[in-house]
């Protein structure tokens, strides 16, 4: 079930919310039991037999927790390291299984030319995500970072919790820790929660759905060869713009979500297009990611703070696993080794180099760089990058409008989105949201925004979702 669904906004979030603010704010324990059964059936929603697997895993962790617990109590730390490692090795095993094994006997079958037979493994739906999360309360928990979870619905709340359950942000339990047992829903909050589910809807609908018409008719082709240069480079910049109002749609209506029940989820985006190095675009680009492979991977592994040799090989894991963690396909691994190569070159190679360049040439050069990124992501072979860039150029752009007539509206949305993916908007709000005016006009656009979101929707069935294959 999808955020920007109409069975989503006029049947199943009106339920939650009618019967989470039936019960007294005084039993929040049922409150979060409602919670609980409403996030379950969405995710059972589109694959109810996966739903037993997640089960499965929470509850792993939840014996997992209590036993680290009652050995730290014991202070028999060889058991509790044990216990720990074991539940680290399940957990990771199932998304292994379920999201690489595919991968890895075709590429076995390939490389010692074998015809090992598998039947095909459907990838349950964000189980890169859950696991994370549930990675997340494992480590912290051995780590004395986190107090124990002794209430399995608590901890099956945390993992299953519809707003973020499917394409995050990656919420790690130390941020929710305290929400899960005393969260204040006021009026205020629900109504800003609102507001940010809507413009998070708004980016998915209004931008992020008229991109993909767009891209996918080019990238979806037999032979991606025969677009023109100008065809290749204006579906190469909507993708630009679809992936990140997709995403940070997503987040942005999670975000709103957990605002309305009363918790508050930390930002997964900062207009990372404004970045001036790809240093910075990953500081703003899907941040809960990022700090997760940080603190527990990157910094474990010592960090920066080693020699060179190790800080490369520090590096070279991370984005290794960065690149197989958004896909089991070559192209995301060669993605995940493009930007760790970038991010070599800018923090020892070109360091002294690129302080003397202007601001403005370093926004487009990284501008540029994200772009070709994104090249890698999206292309369904490898092949296909070496396609894009050997246009015969047989096809123009004028042949691509007339065989879809959406298409022109799709290239008319690129400066809009351009200039919604900066932070201009922000500075705006930030400057003016104390003013009366400003504040009626801006709920009459959040208004305007929803009835047209839901115009769009009942008009068109295409209301693709990127992050539902990670």
């Amino acid at each position: 079930m999808l955020f920007s669904s109409l069975t989503f906004l006029f049947y199943f979030l009106p339920l939650v919310i009618i019967f989470y603010f039936i019960v007294p704010k005084r039993f929040n324990k049922i409150r979060n039991i409602v919670l609980l059964i409403f996030s379950l059936i969405f995710y059972a929603w589109g694959e109810p037999k996966y739903i037993f697997l997640m089960l499965f895993t929470v509850t792993i962790s939840y014996l997992d927790g209590l036993l680290v617990y009652y050995y730290d109590l014991k202070n028999n730390y060889k058991l509790k390291k044990i216990t720990f490692i074991i539940t680290i090795i399940l957990i990771v095993s199932s998304l292994i299984y379920f999201k690489y094994t595919n991968f890895i006997i075709n590429n076995i079958n390939n490389i010692f030319n074998i015809n090992i037979n598998i039947k095909e493994i459907i990838l349950p739906i964000g189980i890169s995500f859950y696991t994370f999360q549930i990675l997340s309360y494992i480590i912290d928990l051995y780590w004395k970072k986190i107090n124990v979870q002794k209430n399995w619905f608590n901890l099956t709340l945390y993992i299953s919790f519809f707003p973020q359950l499917i394409a995050g942000p990656i919420v790690r339990y130390e941020t929710i820790e305290d929400q899960l047992d005393n969260r204040m829903e006021n009026k205020t909050k629900i109504v800003s929660g609102i507001e940010r589910f809507i413009i998070g809807l708004s980016k998915k609908v209004l931008i992020a759905n008229q991109m993909a018409i767009f891209v996918d008719t080019i990238f979806n082709s037999n032979n991606l060869a025969e677009f023109s240069y100008p065809v290749i480079l204006l579906a190469i910049l909507a993708y630009t713009f679809q992936i990140y109002f997709d995403f940070s749609g997503y987040s942005d209506m999670a975000i709103g979500l957990g605002k309305i029940f009363g918790f508050e989820f930390l930002e997964n985006f900062n207009y990372p297009y404004i970045s001036k190095s790809i240093t910075d675009f990953w500081k703003r680009w899907h941040i809960s990611l990022t700090t997760f492979f940080r603190e527990y991977l990157y910094v474990p592994l010592g960090g920066n703070k080693v020699s060179t040799k190790k800080w490369l090989l520090n590096m070279f894991i991370v984005w290794i696993l960065t690149g197989i963690w958004h896909g089991a396909a070559w192209n995301f691994i060669i993605w995940g080794l493009y930007f760790l190569i970038i991010l070599i070159l800018e923090k020892k190679v070109l360091k002294n180099i690129l302080i003397r360049i202007p601001n403005f040439i370093k926004y487009i050069l990284t501008f540029i760089f994200i772009n070709f990124g994104w090249v890698l992501f999206r292309v369904n072979h490898l092949n296909d990058v070496i396609l894009l860039f050997n246009s015969s150029s047989s096809i123009t752009l004028n042949e691509v409008i007339n065989s879809n007539s959406n298409i022109i509206f799709s290239i008319f949305l690129l400066p809009f989105a351009y200039f919604f993916s900066l932070d201009i908007i922000k500075k705006i709000d930030d400057r003016f949201i104390n003013k009366n005016w400003y504040y009626i006009i801006k709920k009459i656009v959040i208004i305007g925004l929803f009835l047209v979101c839901i115009t769009f929707l009942v008009s068109s069935m295409y209301n693709p979702f990127i992050y539902f294959r990670f």
